[in-house]
């Protein structure tokens, strides 16, 4: 058995059981890939995948059971070689960052340049995506940490630590009837149509939650995972739209006005999540704490030694988090 065979079906169930893909990401050969996947079904003495033709068409069950084990497997591996890494030179290596276009337009530039100055060795890649994307890449090893407010309690593999809470704001344009309203209402909106994100992104659950508890349907006509589409389109008169407060700049944005409506929501809360069981290097801890100072290398050390969701919560439930506007 060798450890590019394991590397082989764990990327092949990755990738939707095609070699030819498969092949193309590892720089191989997809007769390769194949050859090495039989080589290793025959010393085992059983299939890991079905086949019709030529083509790979399910995972067996014995089959999922030894991808499972391989990934943990190849987990080890990699962090065998981030150790290794970390004790040869600390101040050199790479970090991969997938998140959403709010985060990395409006809460990481600062954090990043930080980051940049304390350490220009390190090579840093940014990702951005949907929530359910951005969990899975961090889910996979494909990227390092995931900063997402939705979805990444979907994947149980991930070790999730809250960041910060933050709201959200109406913006409207100058002329418009709510431009003067100081006092709104979740019945007044409902009566507007409105511009706002995606389902699924930058908190939308707890706004659909919101006008659910009060019997109101809202007049969603436009939405979008980018804030600043949603602010080009109420520029255009679209409708009244429902951003992050942090994504309203009172001088880039001087055709609209924010109105706060953090009384009308509940406070969506933005988490960092990696991968259970993986090493991390000095600077990530660096990162981590950067983003979140209240999450400190002891803290998050803490935070991976524990086994359950219950020990997780008491952890961070005593926690005060920063409200970010």
């Amino acid at each position: 058995m060798k450890l590019q065979q394991l590397r082989y079906i764990w990327e092949v169930a990755g990738h939707n059981l095609n070699v030819s893909v498969t092949a193309e990401s590892l720089f191989t050969s997809q007769p390769g890939v194949s050859k090495q996947i039989r080589m290793l079904e025959e010393e085992l003495g059983i299939q890991i995948f079905h086949r019709s033709g030529k083509h790979l068409t399910e995972i067996t069950p014995a089959g999922k059971a030894i991808i499972t084990m391989a990934g943990e497997i190849l987990d080890k591996v990699e962090n065998v070689r981030q150790v290794a890494q970390d004790y040869s030179d600390q101040n050199r290596g790479s970090l991969s960052v997938a998140t959403t276009h709010t985060q990395a337009r409006y809460v990481l530039p600062s954090i990043i340049q930080k980051f940049i100055k304390l350490y220009p060795g390190v090579s840093l890649h940014m990702h951005q995506g949907t929530p359910i994307q951005i969990s899975e890449l961090a889910s996979k090893g494909t990227v390092d940490f995931a900063i997402a407010t939705e979805a990444l309690e979907l994947f149980n593999n991930l070790l999730m630590m809250p960041c910060y809470q933050w709201n959200r704001s109406v913006i409207v344009r100058h002329d418009h009837p709510l431009a003067n309203n100081q006092t709104l209402t979740l019945k007044t909106l409902s009566e507007f149509p409105i511009v706002t994100y995606v389902f699924g992104f930058t908190g939308r659950s707890q706004l659909d939650q919101a006008f659910r508890a009060e019997g109101l349907t809202p007049k969603v006509v436009f939405t979008a995972s980018d804030a600043d589409v949603i602010k080009t389109y109420v520029k255009l008169g679209l409708g009244v739209g429902i951003i992050a407060s942090m994504a309203y700049e009172k001088t880039l944005d001087k055709e609209l006005i924010a109105l706060d409506a953090s009384y009308l929501f509940e406070p969506s809360t933005t988490k960092i999540g990696f991968r259970k069981g993986i090493f991390l290097r000095g600077y990530m801890f660096d990162f981590i704490e950067l983003f979140a100072p209240h999450l400190t290398r002891e803290v998050v050390e803490t935070a991976m030694r524990m086994q359950t969701m219950a020990e997780l919560d008491q952890l961070f439930g005593a926690m005060e988090l920063p409200l970010y506007y």
